[in-house]
């Protein structure tokens, strides 16, 4: 137990000299013409190095917007300014997928194309219609992956409700300030391991995992070659698959970010009393009495 202790506070202790030194030597990890520097990249990027960078500037914001409530307040703001734009932005994908559809029936079955051209700049993109087809999946997995933190920030997720509604408003701060550090954060740091190793093992080659240490990558960086995955489910289908594992770690940085911002917002709300609740909080209006009036009661 104090074994376990120590290695904690010694790591939180080094993390502020590790992201220093990082900061300083950006050409050991950013340099990607250099294969060494690939490496480092793809290792630290599921480190405990970095999971103690990011848990210390957790622990310092929270020390310092504690005493200062502006600074936390700032926090949540930029967080949930951030959510939102990327949010609202993504959601019109759903458009895009009904428009390119129907533009691949019409063009498919009424005038027989089998490929579509594109070459507003120039460079002429050519694909199969098949190609198109597979595309819109890239389309809703945007909508997922980068719409959830929005999804969350609006109160649009689904709760799982036995002891919540009927427990006093102290109490609901606090179920949620529990569920964040316990649950939530957990859960995408697995979550970013398992996805970050899954993502570059289908960038480069040798393929590397979370168990190899730094010195064998080291040993691999000899051989390393970027082999991104561009294999299609079908011969002239999408092939452009590696996209969808970028978006999981999208979704994951997104969703961290706005774990944090929503322990925080408890947090203050919890602190400032009544009066702060919901302060900040750029809510949709849904434009109609009724249906404004449907989600308020949900």
């Amino acid at each position: 137990m104090l074994d376990g202790i120590l290695w904690v506070v010694t790591n939180i202790g080094t993390a502020f000299y590790n992201f220093g030194y990082a900061v300083t030597h950006p050409g050991l990890w950013l340099n990607w013409a250099d294969t060494e520097a690939i490496m480092r990249f793809a290792y630290y990027g599921g480190s405990t190095q970095l999971f103690f960078v990011i848990l210390t500037a957790f622990l310092v914001l929270t020390a310092v917007g504690l005493w200062r409530n502006s600074v936390l307040w700032g926090y949540v703001r930029g967080a949930e300014w951030f959510g939102n734009t990327v949010g609202r932005f993504f959601a019109w994908a759903g458009l895009l997928m009904v428009l390119q559809q129907t533009l691949i029936v019409f063009l498919q079955r009424i005038f027989l194309v089998s490929e579509i051209s594109i070459g507003p700049f120039g460079t002429v993109f050519t694909k199969d219609l098949s190609w198109y087809a597979e595309e819109l999946k890239l389309y809703n997995a945007m909508i997922v992956a980068l719409c959830c933190a929005y999804t969350f920030i609006q109160g649009g997720h689904v709760r799982v409700d036995l002891v919540y509604g009927s427990v006093s408003r102290r109490t609901k701060k606090i179920i949620d300030m529990i569920g964040c550090l316990i649950f939530m954060i957990p859960v995408l740091t697995l979550t970013w391991m398992y996805a970050w190793f899954f993502l570059w093992r289908h960038l480069i080659t040798p393929k590397i995992s979370a168990s190899d240490k730094i010195e064998m990558l080291m040993r691999k960086a000899r051989i390393v070659k970027w082999n991104v995955e561009t294999i299609g489910f079908s011969p002239n289908g999408f092939n452009a698959y590696f996209l969808f594992k970028v978006l999981i770690m999208a979704f994951v940085v997104m969703m961290l970010i706005q774990a944090m911002a929503f322990f925080y917002r408890n947090l203050l709300e919890l602190i400032e009393g009544e009066d702060a609740d919901g302060r900040y909080h750029d809510e949709d209006v849904l434009g109609d009495d009724l249906p404004e009036h449907f989600h308020e009661s949900f």
